[in-house]
């Protein structure tokens, strides 16, 4: 059988860090953890600032065709088509302006407006949801086909009804 022997190295051949050169490792390490995080607060920022396009936007910019974007506009309730057997949905939704005071009133006018722009949006694989209904804002993530249909991958809904002022009549005590 063979000896394993181990011998401790002479007291000279061995270096100890000096407290300038840990000193130097740890502020090299918190400078590039302070780029890293502030690499990722400017890329987020920058993805995030705009957060969706309009109608119009989307529509008149034939470079957008076949890249994924996120648009939002008011729901044509007039429109809705679903197959519940093959989860097909099928909507229009109108333009509405970025800035607005009263998103309500907004959406009304879009929907109402006949010349406002529409997109028919296309989605496949979910369910209906309970929100989807006339003036409702939608917000989708998806891709603009060359025949013109939004393919939707991701569908967010924010009600009208939410917006609306309560009427004294319809509060019950």
């Amino acid at each position: 059988m063979a000896e394993i022997s181990w011998e401790k190295p002479a007291a000279s051949s061995v270096t100890l860090p000096t407290k300038g050169s840990e000193r130097w490792k740890f502020m090299i390490g918190a400078v590039l953890l302070l780029v890293a995080v502030v690499y990722l607060v400017i890329s987020g920022t920058m993805n995030g600032a705009q957060y969706f396009m309009t109608v119009d936007e989307l529509v008149n910019n034939p470079d957008l065709v076949g890249k994924t974007v996120r648009i939002s506009g008011a729901v044509d309730g007039n429109t809705i088509a679903y197959d519940g057997e093959n989860l097909v949905l099928d909507f229009t939704i109108a333009n509405i302006p970025t800035e607005t005071t009263d998103l309500a009133l907004t959406l009304h006018q879009a929907v109402s407006d006949t010349a406002a722009t529409r997109l028919t949006v296309h989605m496949e694989g979910e369910v209906k949801p309970d929100l989807l209904q006339h003036e409702a804002q939608a917000i989708m993530t998806g891709v603009v086909g060359a025949d013109g249909v939004f393919y939707a991958t991701e569908l967010l809904l924010k009600c009208p009804s939410r917006y609306e002022e309560g009427v004294p009549e319809q509060v019950e005590s």
